[in-house]
């Protein structure tokens, strides 16, 4: 049996008084029969809950063909997306792959540099991205539910018409993977009409829970993942949250945020000790904001990565307004290892670490920030990652995705719709004169 992720709540503890505590994880039980029942609000967004062991074997062999052929005749994949269409897919690749991937050499990538688009309106941002891609050989994948998202639509645009003048409409056409509904909408209309290659956007999956279908897949495997051993992972995790919660610590999360929530800590802090961490947290900050910030309730995700933001945030976790509580990601085993040798003149005072890996130093780093933390009235969990593969991460996933349910029902709102959203795009639409949005 593969190792499983693990839950600590001893640097929270004495912030969790125990009767308190025992009456919230009844809650968080509750809550989860609710989630598993299909019968919560928003529960026609669910299907995420057993998608681990109900996704579509024969769109998976559709992906992992697709990924190949963009490994086969692409120097740049570019990924075109906002929101959930693109964080899952970004968070794994960048923990998954090399931390310089896109700077390595083709022979040692073995896979096409991934670039991401239509997650902002930058012309300066876009602009460079051609540069970039400059004549080399080059896919897209369009990750659009409806086709008419402002911020990917706009890219779309702006690299459609790039790559059809270098290939011609219908040799362009073979190198568009559309992701979007299966059945309506524009995106789908016009992958049909031109022939794209088309995978779905499941109708009873919201986009910051789609990580596991094509909408993050398609990308994680051209980058040359192993997307099977990420949705074994979250298929482990998916039996342990079924099967045992307790043992699996996802109740234990839900509970000791919303208790803690209840006492004040409107804000939770997620702190990582690795840089490839730092899209795991972006992806985070949308799943956790988007389900949960709601009915003027909710705790604010903010994420700080660590040690660089110790010498910039560090200040005001130690010692500022006792508002938050920190959820530190901890990866067990690293990938590859570095040691210090001792140096003959001892400049920088570093030769009392002669012998010890670099590992062993950002270890000792988070368990004394913890402390100081602590110390300083901050309740800490902790959530252990074996290692950086990819089952690891499918647990991961699939533990913060399940939790975020459990939390959201327990905090009283429908953790599966985003109203909130429309507000700023009938603002911007009106500014821009679309046609059926008025000036007031």
């Amino acid at each position: 049996m593969k190792e499983r992720l693990a839950l600590d709540v001893s640097g929270a503890q004495a912030f969790l008084e125990e009767a308190s505590f025992r009456t919230l994880l009844k809650e968080a039980e509750d809550a989860r029969q609710l989630l598993m029942s299909g019968k919560g609000a928003g529960s026609e967004f669910t299907d995420w809950v057993d998608l681990p062991e109900n996704y579509d074997r024969e769109e998976f062999a559709r992906i992992e063909a697709a990924a190949g052929k963009i490994s086969a005749d692409s120097d740049v994949l570019v990924v075109i997306g906002i929101g959930g269409s693109y964080l899952g897919a970004r968070a794994a690749i960048e923990f998954l792959s090399h931390s310089f991937m896109n700077l390595l050499d083709r022979k040692e990538r073995k896979a096409p540099q991934i670039f991401f688009a239509g997650n902002s309106i930058s012309t300066d941002y876009l602009a460079d991205l051609l540069d970039v891609i400059g004549d080399r050989d080059f896919s897209l994948n369009i990750i659009s539910k409806s086709g008419t998202t402002t911020e990917p639509a706009i890219a779309f645009r702006v690299l459609k018409k790039k790559l059809e003048a270098k290939y011609g409409r219908e040799e362009a056409a073979k190198r568009i993977y559309a992701t979007t509904d299966r059945k309506k909408g524009a995106l789908k209309a016009l992958a049909d009409e031109e022939g794209y290659e088309c995978f779905v956007v499941p109708d009873g999956i919201g986009g910051r829970y789609s990580v596991l279908t094509a909408v993050g897949l398609l990308p994680i495997a051209a980058a040359g993942c192993d997307i099977r051993a990420l949705m074994e992972g979250a298929a482990a995790m998916r039996e342990d949250c079924k099967a045992d919660p307790c043992a699996s610590g996802v109740l234990e999360y839900a509970a000791a945020r919303n208790l803690l929530y209840r006492r004040g800590r409107s804000v939770e802090i997620l702190s990582d000790f690795e840089p490839s961490l730092h899209y795991v947290a972006e992806w985070w900050k949308q799943l956790y904001g988007e389900s949960e910030g709601k009915g003027h309730k909710g705790i604010f995700p903010a994420a700080v990565d660590l040690t660089t933001d110790l010498h910039s945030m560090g200040q005001f976790i130690q010692d500022g307004t006792r508002l938050m509580f920190e959820t530190v990601l901890e990866v067990k085993e690293t990938k590859r290892s570095l040691f210090l040798e001792e140096e003959a003149v001892d400049t920088d005072g570093l030769n009392y670490l002669a012998g010890k890996s670099i590992a062993f130093v950002n270890g000792c780093a988070l368990e004394g920030s913890m402390k100081a933390h602590q110390d300083g009235g901050v309740p800490v969990l902790r959530l252990v990652i074996p290692r950086r593969d990819a089952f690891s991460l499918g647990q991961l996933f699939y533990f913060l995705e399940f939790a975020c349910g459990v939390s959201g029902y327990m905090l009283g709102v429908n953790p599966f719709d985003q109203p909130g959203v429309e507000s700023y795009k009938k603002n911007m639409f009106t500014l821009l004169g679309k046609p059926g949005f008025v000036q007031k």
